[in-house]
């Protein structure tokens, strides 16, 4: 656990999960303006970035909006129901489950009389995957206390089919 927890705070990995942090709540505030739009976001140590069909000014707003709100307390934010360490969660976890039915020699049953099994703990690691998935993100990769960091610019970087910004920030 030592080791996790110096990995975390490693200077790097908490600017990265600062702006994961930022980028989540820069989506929920998106998503609240704009009902049913499809956001997608990537964070990187030095920023992230928004990919969806949005102004640069939408997003200037949401980004000062979400930071605001992250500073003043609102960590919820920092958690969001798609991302992508949510899928990584039910993943490993109901691989884990398939792996464990199907890899265990069930006093010489085929692996077709395992499959309700299989069913059954497939989706029950899946069920808990979804709580698992939001605490994984509220412990390891996001961090809702922002600190110093500060957004040093937002600029149109993919357009055509795939409206894409970057935010740049900076962070020690």
């Amino acid at each position: 656990m030592r080791l996790l927890e110096a990995v975390l705070d490693t200077p790097i990995i908490k600017r990265i999960r600062r702006n994961h942090a930022l980028e989540h709540a820069t989506i929920h505030v998106l998503s609240s303006r704009r009902r049913g739009l499809p956001l997608a976001g990537r964070s990187t140590a030095s920023g992230f970035y928004i990919y969806g069909q949005v102004s640069t000014e939408e997003v200037a707003n949401a980004v000062g909006e979400a930071l605001a709100r992250l500073k003043a307390g609102e960590s919820d934010l920092a958690i969001h129901p798609n991302c992508g360490t949510n899928l990584v969660t039910s993943v490993m976890m109901s691989g884990l489950a398939a792996f464990t039915v199907m890899g265990v020699n069930r006093r010489g049953r085929n692996a077709l009389d395992r499959l309700p099994t299989l069913f059954l703990t497939t989706a029950a690691a899946l069920i808990a995957a979804q709580p698992l998935g939001a605490a994984a993100q509220a412990h390891i990769t996001t961090l809702a206390d922002l600190g110093d960091l500060r957004v040093t610019g937002i600029r149109l970087v993919g357009r055509g089919r795939l409206t894409v910004h970057r935010v740049d920030t900076v962070s020690s």
